[in-house]
């Protein structure tokens, strides 16, 4: 028997996939031009199966030597109020470093920063030692994977933004996330459903970014 997820995955899957799509170069570079980061997000938000095909996405990132230098771990539901309470506990650890205390509000504003969206997809590395692949690739892998997972979100319809912040690397977020003392939080991706329109994005001039040389 086939089930619902498994039914939203092939749909989903089927719509992203390029060879299916009466789509032109140019009508995909628009696409992609037009993404924009959106945040406060409602639902509906990406189901199981949407989430594991955008993560199917993610993993086609280069990745030198196949290490597969990252790893997702999807937050939802209750599980978002834990996440507050751990971005609480480095708050407050980091301003004891700092000499300060956090107000009733601050602890409040950040307790409550998980549930600016239904889902969070943390990208986390998972970084090895290879003689041929130093950590700053896998690093980049890891930014690359990010980007393939926003993408394929917006493909499937959803809003997202790629939010790290102060407190990401901190102890106390690190260990809810399993994440080691050489590994870093390299985004949490909050997604689902924006009330807003993705607003125009304004032509970028690249003259300044770019030089051609023969």
């Amino acid at each position: 028997m086939t089930t619902s997820d498994e039914n939203d995955k092939k749909l989903s899957t089927k719509d992203i996939t390029i060879d299916s799509m009466p789509i032109s170069s140019e009508e995909m570079i628009g696409w992609i031009n037009s993404r924009r980061s959106m945040g406060n997000l409602d639902t509906p938000a990406p189901t199981q199966a949407q989430i594991e095909t955008a993560i199917e996405c993610a993993a086609t990132a280069p990745d030198h030597k196949k290490l597969r230098p990252w790893r997702f771990i999807v937050t939802q539901g209750d599980a978002r109020y834990e996440l507050g309470k751990a971005l609480v506990t480095a708050a407050q650890a980091k301003a004891v470093q700092e000499g300060d205390t956090l107000s009733e509000k601050d602890i409040a504003k950040t307790q409550a920063m998980p549930l600016r969206a239904p889902v969070i997809i943390t990208v986390v590395t998972k970084i090895q030692a290879h003689k041929k692949v130093p950590p700053f690739e896998q690093m980049l892998s890891a930014g690359a994977a990010v980007q393939n997972l926003i993408l394929a979100l917006k493909a499937q319809g959803f809003s997202t933004v790629w939010r790290t912040g102060l407190l990401c690397n901190e102890a106390a977020v690190k260990s809810h996330f399993d994440v080691g003392p050489d590994d870093y939080v390299t985004a949490f991706v909050y997604t689902g459903t924006s009330p807003k329109n993705e607003p125009a994005r304004k032509p970028i001039d690249i003259e300044s970014l770019v030089r051609f040389e023969s």
